[in-house]
């Protein structure tokens, strides 16, 4: 056989498994059980915040980015494939070129411009998002620990005595802090373990309840290891971590049960820390903190591990 016959015969199963491998990808594609109106959001699920359609917003310029440079490079690839396949006539070896000044000074700008769009991009939203108001409507101390959560509402519930300012359980937290928490908070608090449950699902976890349309300053703190505190469909998680303390604010918009959990492998039984969240009306709000009181969860549970040193000096020299 010739080598030309050879050839044609070894490129003959290739082409037969191409419509195996392109149903395949169709078969990937279609599976995933996503819609029309979820395929913009690129896997992220509905944004349940105020804050959250920055997040998105960026994740889907991210995506952009990388399909642009994806069709950069593949096209180039293509390109070489084709114009520069061997000959079947001729075995010359081409004309090899060493150096190709203009050519290196473009792969090597070109990677630098988009790091630094991006840069720049994730440095503005990132401001935006960690922002913090001077007085926020709601401030909630979450405490994380092995395994389960805990929810300190730092309010000032009706009939409730007490100052969060100078609880004792809220040590840990910085001065910073503390200087915006409502006068004479007594607050109320949500215990969870590992075997609590959301009465209205059954989800596994216990149940952060949060008022529509108000913003809610979360204060995170631990009481043994990194934790993370992650709302899925905020779009955000931030760490919890032990002798620092860490904030972020969002403002619910949409009512309902939601599902969180701890995004930092934490230990044996990491799975297991999960939680809810529950967006209600702000007057449904009020009424759950006053029920928690006649429950007798009043006061707060301990926020956490002391401050470091390191974070105390830090702490001095920021106010």
């Amino acid at each position: 056989m010739s080598p030309n016959g050879s050839d044609r015969s070894s490129r003959r199963p290739m082409r037969r498994k191409l419509p195996q491998v392109l149903t395949a990808g169709l078969i990937l594609v279609t599976a995933t059980g996503c819609t029309y109106k979820d395929f913009p959001r690129l896997g992220m699920p509905t944004p349940v915040t105020e804050e959250a359609p920055r997040i998105l917003s960026l994740w889907q310029g991210s995506w952009a980015a990388a399909l642009a440079t994806g069709v950069l490079v593949w096209g180039l690839i293509l390109w070489s494939i084709i114009f520069h396949r061997r000959s079947r006539t001729k075995i010359e070896v081409p004309t090899q070129t060493r150096y190709n000044m203009p050519l290196e000074a473009l792969y090597t700008v070109v990677p630098l411009i988009v790091v630094s769009v991006l840069f720049y991009f994730v440095a503005r939203d990132e401001s935006k998002l960690l922002k913090l108001d001077d007085k926020p409507a709601h401030t909630i101390n979450v405490v994380g620990y092995q395994w389960s959560w805990g929810f300190n509402y730092v309010e000032n519930v009706p009939g409730v005595e007490g100052d969060g300012k100078t609880s004792k359980e809220l040590a840990a937290i910085p001065q910073r802090f503390k200087d915006d928490f409502p006068a004479n908070a007594g607050g109320v608090y949500e215990v969870g373990t590992p075997g609590t449950r959301n009465p209205q699902t059954n989800n596994p976890g216990p149940t952060l309840w949060l008022p529509k349309g108000e913003k809610v300053r979360f204060v995170l703190t631990s009481r043994d290891v990194i934790h993370s505190f992650w709302v899925v469909p905020f779009l955000m998680k931030q760490d919890v971590i032990p002798g620092h303390t860490n904030a972020f604010e969002v403002t619910p918009n949409k009512e309902g049960t939601f599902l969180g959990k701890c995004a930092e492998l934490c230990g044996v039984d990491h799975s297991r820390m999960l939680f809810n969240v529950k967006v209600v009306s702000p007057e449904k709000y009020e009424q759950h903190l006053k029920d928690l009181a006649k429950k007798g969860q009043t006061g707060y549970v301990p926020s956490g591990i002391a401050q470091t040193d390191h974070e105390k000096n830090r702490e001095t020299k920021t106010t």
